[in-house]
C-alpha cells in the first residue's frame, strides 16, 4: 500500500485507538483466569488479533458480544493445536511463550516478518532452569518447548526487553507460586512492567515489587473465580503520541480517551511536547495541543523506546539540535529503527547522526526561519512506526510525500489514516 500524504493543517477531536499493550496483556491474563472475562474496547491491531488466536490455539473461548467487547472463557492452558503462531509480534512471542509451557504437551511457537530476526536466546537459557526442555533455531524462532513450568528462584537479564519479564511474571502467577523470586539485573522498560503488574492486580493477583531488582511470589496468583471479571483496555499512548506531534506541527487537535495516570511508557510524549515548547492543555480526559514556536529538547526515551519515531518527527520541526538517549534500544524492533529513521528523514532533507547510544536530530532551521522539509518517496521498511512518522512530517512538507509499504500500520494502529481523514489531512492510498 501506497499512501501519498499532501501538505495539510490539522484540526478536530479524535479518539485515541485501544493500547495493544494493554489489549495483549489483559489476553494473556484471560486465558490464565479459570472462568470468564469481560474485555471492554477491545483492540483490533494484528498484534491485537495475534494475541486472541495465540489464547483460542491454547484452549480459551473468545466470542465478540453485541457492545463490542469481548467475552474470553477459559481453563488454564489447554491447547488445542501443538503449534502457535504469533505473527511479527514480539510481546506476544516473548509473553505467551512462558504462559505456554505451563502445559506438558511439545508445543511448537513461531512468527513470521521481522521476528525471526529477533533473538530468542533468552529461553534457551532460562526455560531449561524452569524444567522446560527448549530448542530454538540457533537462538532464533521457531522455538520448540515442552513443561511443564516449575516455578523457581532465578536471575535473568532485562536489557534487551521487559517483555521475557512480563511472560515469567503471567506464568509463575498461574501456578500460584509461593516463596519464590525472580531477580532481575539491569531492567528496561520499567512502566512496562508497571503495566503488566496492574493488568495481574486487576485479576486478583498481587506480586511484590521490590525496586524493580526482585519480583516476590505470595501464593497470590490467579484461582478459580465464578465472578466474571471485567476489564477495559486503556486508549494507546503509543498511536497518540503520533497524533499530538501532527498537532504540534500542523493544527490545533484534541485528543481524547488517554488516561493521564496510566502505567504505559509513552505518556512520556507530554514531556517532550512541553520540553519543545509545543502548546499544550493536559486534562483528565483529553488533551489538546496546538502549534507554537518549538525549540529543540534533550529526551531519554531509553524506558520508552517506541517513541523514537515520533520524537523525530517533532524534532525535525525544532529550532536547534535535539538528543535522544536511548538507541540501543532500537536494534530488534521491526526494522533496525535508527537506521530506518535515519534513511528515511533524510530524504525528507533532515539531518539524523547516530553516535553511540545518541540520536542527535538537526532542526530544520535557518536562522530563525524554519525550513519545511521536503518532498520525497520514502519506506516504511515494513515499520509501523517508521510509516507514521514519516506521515506526521510530511503534513508541513514543500509538497506531497509517498510512503510505500505504508500497510505496516496494521500491525498497531489500523485506523491511523483514517484519522488523519478525520483531522483533515489530504491523503490518498493506493493498493499495490
Amino acid at each position: 500500500m501506497i499512501v501519498r500524504i499532501h501538505p495539510s493543517a490539522v484540526q478536530g477531536n479524535i479518539q485515541a485507538n485501544a493500547s495493544k499493550s494493554c489489549m495483549q496483556r489483559a489476553c494473556a491474563a484471560a486465558l490464565l483466569h479459570i472462568g470468564k472475562t469481560r474485555i471492554i474496547n477491545p483492540g483490533n491491531s494484528f498484534d491485537d488479533q495475534a494475541a486472541i488466536d495465540i489464547i483460542q490455539k491454547l484452549g480459551a473461548k473468545v466470542s465478540a458480544l453485541e457492545d463490542g467487547s469481548l467475552q474470553v472463557i477459559s481453563n488454564g492452558v489447554a491447547p488445542l493445536s501443538n503449534a502457535i503462531h504469533c505473527g511479527e509480534s514480539g510481546l506476544s512471542i516473548r509473553m505467551f511463550t512462558p504462559i505456554a509451557a505451563l502445559c506438558e504437551q511439545q508445543l511448537t511457537i513461531n512468527g513470521s516478518g521481522s521476528l525471526l530476526k529477533r533473538p530468542m536466546h533468552f529461553f534457551d537459557e532460562v526455560m531449561p532452569k524452569l524444567s522446560v526442555d527448549t530448542k530454538s533455531k540457533d537462538g532464533y524462532l521457531p522455538l520448540q518447548i515442552n513443561g511443564p513450568l516449575q516455578p523457581a528462584n532465578i536471575t535473568i537479564d532485562g536489557s534487551l526487553s521487559s517483555q521475557f519479564l512480563t511472560g515469567l511474571l503471567m506464568a509463575f502467577a498461574a501456578t500460584n507460586a509461593k516463596d519464590i523470586s525472580i531477580t532481575v539485573v539491569d531492567l528496561k522498560s520499567k512502566p512496562y512492567i508497571d503495566l503488566t503488574l496492574e493488568v495481574l492486580e486487576s485479576f486478583g493477583v498481587k506480586i511484590v515489587n521490590h525496586q524493580y531488582e526482585r519480583f516476590e511470589f505470595t501464593g497470590n496468583g490467579f484461582s478459580k473465580n465464578e465472578q466474571e471479571i471485567n476489564y477495559t483496555v486503556e486508549g494507546d499512548w503509543s498511536g497518540a503520541a503520533f497524533l499530538l506531534v501532527a498537532g504540534a506541527i500542523a493544527g490545533s487537535i484534541t485528543v481524547k480517551g488517554l488516561n493521564v495516570f496510566s502505567s504505559q511508557a509513552d505518556k512520556k510524549i507530554l514531556q517532550a511536547l512541553s520540553d519543545a515548547g509545543a502548546g499544550l492543555s493536559i486534562q483528565e480526559k483529553q488533551i489538546e495541543v496546538r502549534p507554537l514556536p518549538m525549540k529543540a529538547f534533550h529526551f531519554n526515551a531509553t524506558d520508552c523506546p517506541d517513541l523514537f519515531p515520533p520524537l523525530v518527527a517533532l524534532a525535525a520541526y525544532c529550532e536547534g539540535t535535539t538528543v535522544i538517549e536511548g538507541v540501543s534500544r532500537l536494534q530488534h524492533k521491526e526494522s533496525n529503527r535508527a537506521i530506518s529513521l535515519q534513511a528515511e528523514f533524510a530524504k525528507l532533507g533532515v539531518e539524523v547522526q547516530l553516535q553511540g547510544d545518541l540520536m542527535i536530530v538537526k532542526g530544520m532551521s535557518e536562522g530563525n526561519q524554519l525550513r519545511p522539509l521536503k518532498t520525497a518517496s520514502v519506506h516504511s521498511h515494513h515499520d509501523h512506526r517508521i510509516a507514521m512518522a514519516t506521515a506526521v512530517a510530511a503534513l508541513k512538507a514543500t509538497g506531497p510525500v509517498e510512503i510505500e509499504a505504508a500497510d505496516a500500520i496494521n500491525k498497531s494502529y489500523p485506523d491511523f489514516f483514517m484519522h488523519l481523514q478525520q483531522l483533515g489531512v489530504d491523503l490518498s492510498i493506493t493498493n499495490n
